[in-house]
């Protein structure tokens, strides 16, 4: 079993938070800090972003931290070797890298997989992969022990849900708005719907992200989903901190925790 699959095995039916921040930002040694406080502070599984030049799915929020990083010189080999540094001494936390595909391709699936499962890797989301053109890459994780994590969009037909459910490892992303991440606010009613209707396919752990900014939304979507995940919210708290960043946001993980837990 995998160590995504025992964190939702220990959870038994109790809601997990995973906080997305992007490796490098603002630098290696403080995003280890920001890691070590995200599982302190009740994180069950972390969303580490892997920087790039051109970051689509995201908001400015998010594409000004991938230019913080990028400014760094971070890499994929970097992102890497934080983990393999995380690892040292938290063996339990799930780490989930999350990004495009260009530094995978360029790197080799392959070598990409053995190089991420040995620095304590679990799963892989790559935003810009469709599930057509997936399968080589999936297979390079499943060979390493890797789960493969997908997006699934509002739009997003029982067709391509159904595909989805046959190579998912590990839990669903379910985006729950249209658009780039940081934007607009949720339909609650609407996201649980949709739930609803995944979940007549996807057997899968179903985590809702997009438009989750503080304890009161984690906590209306908490009674829907079974992960609550929040990116931007944290990744403003970096930006906003400097100096004092892990302080701000295992505050923030605390509060969000506190809200989940209380569904």
């Amino acid at each position: 079993m995998s160590r995504i699959s025992q964190t939702f095995a220990r959870l038994n039916g109790a809601k997990a938070l995973i906080p997305y921040i992007t490796a490098g930002d603002p630098d290696p040694d403080t995003t280890l800090r920001l890691m070590h406080a995200l599982a302190d502070a009740g994180a069950d599984i972390i969303e580490l972003g892997v920087p790039f030049s051109d970051p689509m799915a995201d908001g400015p929020v998010i594409q000004r931290a991938a230019e913080r990083a990028l400014a760094q010189g971070v890499s994929l080999h970097t992102v890497l070797d934080i983990v393999r540094r995380f690892r040292a001494s938290n063996a339990d936390t799930p780490v989930v890298l999350m990004g495009y595909l260009n530094p995978v391709h360029k790197t080799g699936y392959a070598a990409f997989a053995e190089a991420a499962a040995a620095a304590g890797v679990d799963g892989v989301l790559t935003v810009d992969s469709p599930i057509e053109t997936v399968a080589p890459l999936h297979d390079a994780l499943r060979r390493h022990g890797l789960d493969t994590i997908f997006l699934v969009a509002p739009t997003t037909g029982e067709e391509r849900i159904a595909r989805i459910a046959e190579l998912a490892g590990g839990f669903v992303y379910y985006v729950s708005l249209k658009g780039v991440t940081g934007s607009a606010a949720l339909d609650t009613d609407e996201v649980a719907a949709k739930l609803a209707l995944l979940r007549r396919h996807i057997s899968l752990p179903i985590g809702v992200g997009f438009g989750i900014s503080d304890a009161a939304s984690a906590k209306k979507i908490a009674a829907a989903a079974d992960a609550v995940i929040v990116g931007s919210r944290i990744v403003k708290e970096i930006e906003a901190n400097p100096g004092r960043e892990a302080q701000a946001v295992g505050a923030l993980v605390r509060e969000l925790k506190t809200a989940i837990e209380a569904v």
